[in-house]
């Protein structure tokens, strides 16, 4: 297998309340519930890469911050190395690329299915938001 591919995603609270988008269901985990984001591109930095993601899937402006946490993962057909930062938008995220967004409180995280790479995250969601 390659190389670790560098995933970024944004971590959007409002209150008490994260955003998590559904993967459409022809892509790769697809079903399944994750934070937006997406893979850098060659040339770029992470949050250049987290702003232009989020941008494209949810038509919002991103103020980015602070990691919040980092994993990597293998999947049968993708290493990934997974980097979480705090954001911050204005903007009213839309559903561009993906079948649903909705903000829960870290108490609904066991009422969704979640890729595998977020679990380490959503547990220190759990454990600090």
């Amino acid at each position: 297998m390659t190389a670790f591919t560098d995933v970024v995603a944004a971590l959007i609270v409002r209150g008490d309340k994260f955003l998590i988008c559904k993967r459409p269901a022809h892509k790769a985990r697809g079903g399944l519930w994750e934070f937006a984001g997406g893979k850098t591109e060659p040339g770029e930095t992470k949050e250049e890469a987290l702003v232009r993601e989020c941008r494209e899937e949810l038509g919002v402006f991103l103020t980015v911050g602070e990691v919040f946490a980092e994993v990597e993962h293998v999947y049968p057909d993708l290493k990934v190395r997974l980097t979480v930062f705090r954001a911050e938008t204005a903007d009213e995220p839309k559903r561009i690329e993906h079948e649903e967004l909705r903000f829960i409180t870290p108490a609904e995280i066991p009422l969704y299915e979640f890729c595998p790479a977020d679990r380490p995250i959503l547990e220190k969601l759990q454990r600090e938001l």
